[in-house]
């Protein structure tokens, strides 16, 4: 749409703000296009239309993930026969002003279609029920995903909008490619609200029940809210608590991961260890620089975006007391010769799963004697959740192993105000004023994976095949603590791997990475020597 620069000339006047283009004044909305300075002529709008090649309509092989998306959505059909399922995708997320974040759908959303990357931002996934087994692949439902179609080159969409258009955006796949890639139905964004208002209501009277992934999409919550209103169902809150039960089960979905999402996880991990050799190189320049950290970071963020999608979660890059501050993801300090470096980063693969490992580095090569005391302690706390972690233990034990070894180091240092059988009862815990975070976390799609599912199946779950989440006890000794020696003053460290589950027992996903103090040495003098020789 042509922004108004002279009332005289009709073509170029707004038809959003007819009176204003009268007046003289340009309609707000449209004021972020005076950078554009695009024509609105005929002529031009005919030019753009023509002589372009004939698109590509060959249809994608079908996608690796998409039987198991199709064996994921066959689960949750099962646990809410008769009701219709809303999972958007979400929509683009302004940054500043008209530039928008890189797009990533909802994980729930990813999981239940096998699409990631940042396709088909606004795109809703609909199952509708069916008569029990008589739905896709004998389930409950058929699933339909709605989606934008980016516009024919012969539309101004092609070249005039900046989220859309394919001239600002590249080309994306019809919606037929998209079925076949998927093996989904696809239908137009447009016929979205029919597909999910539709007979909804009261199912005593022969209405339809909604269940809702809320708070993906604003414009999606309001359509269901209204529709649910409109049909007498006006208790919102109960309504919400519906919903929570889908994200729930959503969640509670992921915690056993299939061999398609293994295999993603694997490669995730491979490349984040890339990343950490990656870093270990650049050391030298980022001791040199004011802003180590930066360097750092973005050492690990280039191999991210080489191998991967993108980065799994904002990298932790602390050195020196910043490594105390448990999520420090500013990265503006320095890199001290004499510093321990903690590194916390992950790839996110196309796939859309993420690695999420620690080691913490020595940055001139060796650690010092209380450097490395610190550090066999989190090590030794580390090994012990990993033989904890055996099929049919809860997964909570993998904790307290961990920070009892802890707790039984501190009170070897003599840091505890009170006994270690004190410290460790529940009245007591005093040991974690230098451990206060959780020493495990599920991992997948989400760097903290499946938050939503139930106390009973997460921190009281019972380890299973198939599982994969972290181990990462730490220490960390601020540089204000006055409750510890001087010596321990400004050390945090924190050692993290990522762990599958089988029937055998726990695998370390990420053991190619060092995690001895002398096999990091010995790793990092063969990639860099921090005296330059």
């Amino acid at each position: 749409m042509s922004t108004v620069q002279n009332p005289s000339e009709p073509e170029s006047v707004s038809t959003l703000d007819l009176a204003a283009a009268i007046s003289g004044e340009q309609p707000l909305e449209t004021r972020n296009e005076n950078r554009s300075q695009r024509p609105d002529s005929d002529a031009f709008k005919a030019f753009m239309a023509s002589d372009w090649a004939p698109e590509t309509t060959d249809l994608p092989a079908r996608s690796a993930a998409a039987p198991y998306a199709a064996s994921r959505r066959h689960s949750i059909s099962a646990r809410f026969p008769g009701e219709r399922l809303v999972i958007p995708a979400g929509p683009l997320k302004v940054r500043s002003n008209d530039t928008d974040y890189r797009y990533r759908p909802h994980s729930a959303f990813a999981h239940l279609t096998g699409l990631g990357l940042d396709q088909e931002p606004e795109a809703v996934l609909v199952m509708e029920p069916a008569g029990a087994g008589t739905g896709d692949d004998g389930g409950n439902h058929t699933a339909t995903l709605y989606f934008r179609e980016l516009a024919g080159r012969d539309s101004a969409e092609f070249y005039a909008n900046a989220r859309h258009g394919e001239f600002w955006i590249g080309p994306r796949l019809s919606r037929a490619q998209v079925g076949a890639l998927l093996g989904l139905a696809t239908a137009p964004l447009e016929d979205l609200e029919t597909a999910v208002t539709a007979d909804a209501g009261v199912p005593s009277i022969g209405g339809i029940n909604i269940r809702l992934l809320r708070e993906v999409d604003q414009n999606i919550d309001a359509l269901v809210d209204t529709s649910r209103i409109n049909t007498g169902l006006d208790d919102l809150e109960a309504t919400d608590a519906a919903d929570g039960v889908l994200a729930e089960a959503l969640s509670e979905l992921r915690l056993i991961k299939d061999p398609w999402e293994i295999e993603q996880l694997r490669a995730a991990v491979a490349a984040t260890v890339d990343g950490f050799h990656e870093v270990v190189a650049q050391l030298p320049r980022a001791i040199s620089h004011p802003r180590g950290e930066r360097v750092v970071e973005g050492a690990f963020f280039t191999r991210a975006r080489e191998e991967g999608n993108d980065l799994g979660y904002d990298t932790i890059a602390a050195a020196g007391n910043n490594a105390t501050v448990l999520h420090w993801i500013r990265n503006s300090g320095p890199v001290h010769a004499g510093d321990l470096l903690l590194l916390d980063a992950g790839v996110e693969m196309e796939s859309l799963y993420t690695a999420d490992i620690t080691r913490t580095l020595p940055v001139n090569g060796t650690y010092s004697d209380v450097q490395r005391r610190i550090y066999q302690a989190v090590l030794d706390a580390a090994d012990a959740g990993f033989a904890a972690a055996r099929p049919g233990r809860k997964f909570r034990d993998v904790h307290l192993a961990a920070v009892t070894v802890l707790a039984e180091r501190l009170a070897e240092w003599g840091l505890l105000p009170v006994s270690l059988d004190e410290a460790l009862s529940p009245r007591g815990q005093h040991h974690r004023r230098w451990m206060p975070h959780g020493t495990s976390h599920h991992l997948g799609l989400d760097v903290h994976d499946c938050a939503q599912a139930k106390r009973e199946l997460y921190l009281d779950g019972i380890l299973a095949d198939g599982m994969v989440f972290t181990i990462e006890p730490g220490l960390y000794f601020k540089q204000d603590d006055l409750a510890v020696p001087a010596e321990y003053r400004g050390i945090g460290i924190r050692i993290e791997d990522d762990i599958l589950m089988t029937s055998d027992g726990p695998v370390n996903l990420s053991s190619a990475l060092p995690r001895d103090p002398d096999d990091v040495e010995a790793w990092m003098a063969g990639i860099y020597s921090p005296t330059g020789e």
